[in-house]
């Protein structure tokens, strides 16, 4: 089963830089959306895609959806090397027995890795 995630920013294009240079991601497709606006879809894994959307997109077209940025916890078999490559990555922690660390995108948006 394949998840695709929506994040709503507000540069798309640093977003889709983020998680295809620091996350190792790869952009699976590009829509034009109404108003010229631009929907990136980044696979960060081959069960998980990125659909990001541009902020005022969603305000104008979906202005019932809210922004806020989901709290999304990535497991990974390749953690240590993945901690070592993301330039934000912070302090590996134990919580109840697994590993993680957290990271900020470039518009100040955590996240959390998990080793698998």
């Amino acid at each position: 089963m394949k998840t695709r995630i929506m994040l709503y920013v507000d540069d798309v294009d640093m977003g889709v830089e983020f998680w295809t240079d620091e996350f190792g991601g790869k952009v699976v497709a590009r829509q034009t959306l109404n108003g010229g606006y631009q929907n990136v879809i980044v696979g960060v894994s081959n069960e998980v895609e990125l659909s990001i959307f541009p902020k005022d997109y969603i305000r104008i077209y979906s202005p019932e959806v809210p922004e806020t940025v989901p709290s999304l916890m990535f497991f990974s078999d390749d953690f240590n090397h993945l901690h070592d490559e993301l330039l934000s990555a912070g302090e590996i922690t134990e919580v109840n027995g697994t590993l993680t660390f957290n990271f900020q995108d470039p518009e100040g948006n955590y996240f959390v890795v998990a080793k698998a």
